[in-house]
């Protein structure tokens, strides 16, 4: 891969910015058979808790104009077994490994941080739009105290690793948010999660998922994901990650415009399992083109009238 793709993002080399997104690229060894993963920058796994949990009932997906909703309730093997089971298959590549993590709990976004933190990868990203049952199900991405609490509880337990905190759209101004997570110690912010939505079969008159809402993503989201990162590069100094619906790499320059430092791809990788590896050689091309040396050179750069 080109030079002009290297990045540093928090102290970690990547060999270029496209990250695949936790959610839509399984535990990576699913989409080796599709993709060279060694072509992609890093690969954010599935959410990974401190047990292993089965997620909601089916139907947990549905297709949408431009996008899909899932609600598939994060499942996934835990957080032993992930590094156990999981984690030696991956680190035969030469990707960066992100491990997407959450709890519904103080005390389980803990346990699994602290055990994570340990182990052989090599950045930590952590989903707060999980509900807190302790406080009747209110996400920790609702209000910047509660956002607060859980980024400095974390952020004691995690020494050994950089922390991303992936951040909701489903708030006021996500800029408050931005400011707690910098304020409490993340070295980096994640922009954005699925937006909260619902579609309705007019047959069976009943919602396409069990779930009745659930998660929309895929291209349909972009231009809400391309403002809030612009509105958090202006509030915050660490760097950002950019997704929300990114299929082709005019979209991931776009992003970078708007202030992003990296990208994640996410449901553009069921349409195209190649996805990551062809928007990273886009771009590579878009800068040759431009003649700009380092991807770093494009974040935040768009012209404002």
């Amino acid at each position: 891969m080109s030079e002009r793709l290297k990045i540093n993002l928090c102290g970690v080399e990547f060999n270029n910015p496209v990250i695949a997104a936790s959610g839509t690229f399984g535990y990576g060894l699913e989409f080796s058979r599709f993709t060279d993963l060694n072509k992609i920058g890093g690969i954010s796994v599935k959410g990974i808790s401190l047990k292993e949990t089965y997620g909601n009932k089916m139907p947990r997906i549905a297709e949408t104009a431009s996008g899909m909703l899932n609600a598939i309730g994060l499942q996934n093997i835990g957080a032993e077994k992930f590094i156990s089971e999981k984690l030696p298959f991956l680190k035969k590549y030469d990707t960066r490994i992100i491990v997407n993590f959450w709890g519904k709990t103080i005390e389980e976004y803990t346990e699994t941080a602290a055990i994570l933190d340990k182990a052989d990868i090599d950045m930590l990203e952590m989903n707060i739009s999980c509900p807190n049952v302790k406080e009747g199900g209110i996400a920790f991405s609702s209000c910047p105290e509660m956002t607060e609490e859980i980024v400095k509880a974390v952020r004691k337990v995690v020494v050994h690793k950089p922390l991303i905190v992936k951040l909701s759209p489903n708030i006021t101004d996500i800029r408050l948010f931005a400011a707690a997570c910098e304020k409490c110690g993340a070295d980096a912010v994640s922009v954005i999660n699925t937006l909260l939505g619902m579609a309705i079969d007019v047959e069976t008159m009943k919602p396409k998922i069990a779930n009745i809402t659930g998660g929309l993503s895929g291209p349909a989201i972009k231009p809400v994901a391309v403002r809030m990162v612009h509105e958090v590069k202006k509030t915050v100094r660490i760097p950002i990650i950019g997704m929300g619906g990114i299929a082709f790499w005019e979209d991931a320059a776009e992003f970078f415009l708007a202030g992003a430092s990296a990208v994640q791809v996410g449901t553009a990788n069921f349409r195209d399992p190649d996805s990551c590896v062809k928007i990273s050689e886009g771009l590579d091309a878009y800068l040759e083109r431009k003649t700009i040396n380092n991807i770093s050179e494009l974040t935040g750069k768009a012209v404002l009238y």
